[in-house]
């Protein structure tokens, strides 16, 4: 048990080994700090990454998860997205902010996507006006974005270390929306599907690390819910003009459960134990569950 000054807001242990286990939080602060968990009382790495609270973390490069540098990326309610490599003190690798003039957005969720090998990597944002913006941080351009007209408070691709495939992003109303990554059309982007999931929050959305085809949703009115994505017939196809776009396959519901009156708040499942997964809601409760049958679906 370690207490520190600071309200801890996000975790990541994404971009450490499995020998380090260092863990990267981000705090109410604006302050990225790197913890070695044998010797927790001065940070490993530390900087004062935003000026307001970071909303969101992830990790890639370390865990044996993603190819190239160990990375972290950070979301804040400054409007700023900042990827940082430990290895390079007090300054990000990269910084996406809005536009002199555009007005800053409260970011809610961030993850690491397309690390298939040393060069590609991609992070995904969702903001609390329901923008998703896709940044390439290969070419350090801007590759896409979109708008759910809600505020999104959750992201992640089905594997971060596989050509880009799924992204699912989940909002403040009930709905997700399930994006096929693989072809991306030059005017109308990513095809996608849509899902009502249930009239309150759905706060997070995690994919079984033994099928990245199975994910499931945590909401505001405490419950789980197992989703199947189902692929269509084909992929892509071509456009009036003879340019590939996407074809949106479609998502069934598997099985739901509720668990708490409070919200489920963050989930998580067993990257070794199949169906095995934990999460902690509202009425500070931590859950563990296993979910049989898997291997049938």
């Amino acid at each position: 048990k370690i207490e520190k000054a600071k309200p801890i807001k996000c975790g990541t242990f994404g971009a450490t080994s499995l020998q380090q286990r260092y863990l990267a939080t981000g705090d109410f602060g604006g302050n990225l700090n790197i913890w070695n968990l044998e010797a927790p009382e001065i940070p490993v790495y530390s900087v004062k990454g935003h000026k307001e609270i970071i909303n969101s973390i992830d990790g890639v490069g370390g865990l044996g998860i993603g190819e190239g540098a160990p990375e972290i990326v950070t979301g804040s309610r400054d409007g700023t997205v900042k990827v940082w490599d430990p290895r390079q003190k007090d300054t990000p690798v990269a910084n996406m902010e809005p536009v002199q003039g555009e007005s800053k957005r409260d970011c809610w969720t961030v993850a690491f996507g397309n690390a298939y090998n040393q060069e590609e990597r991609v992070v995904c944002a969702g903001y609390d006006n329901g923008d998703i913006k896709l940044f390439d941080l290969k070419t350090m351009s801007l590759r896409w974005e979109t708008n759910i007209k809600n505020g999104v408070c959750s992201v992640e691709f089905d594997r971060k270390d596989i050509n880009m495939n799924k992204l699912v992003a989940t909002s403040l109303e009930g709905k997700f929306h399930v994006f096929d990554m693989r072809t991306q059309h030059a005017t109308k982007g990513f095809a996608s599907v849509s899902e009502k999931a249930q009239k309150s929050t759905i706060w997070q959305v995690r994919h079984l690390p033994q099928n990245r085809d199975i994910f499931m949703t945590s909401g505001g009115a405490g419950s789980l819910h197992l989703w199947k994505y189902e692929y269509p017939a084909q992929r892509s196809k071509k456009d009036s003009e003879g340019a590939e776009m996407g074809v949106a396959g479609s998502v069934s519901l598997l099985q739901n459960v509720t668990l708490s009156t409070q919200p489920i708040s963050s989930l998580d499942w067993s990257p070794d134990k199949k169906g095995l997964c934990v999460c902690g809601a509202f009425d500070q409760t931590v859950r563990v569950l296993i979910v049989t049958k898997l291997n049938k679906v």
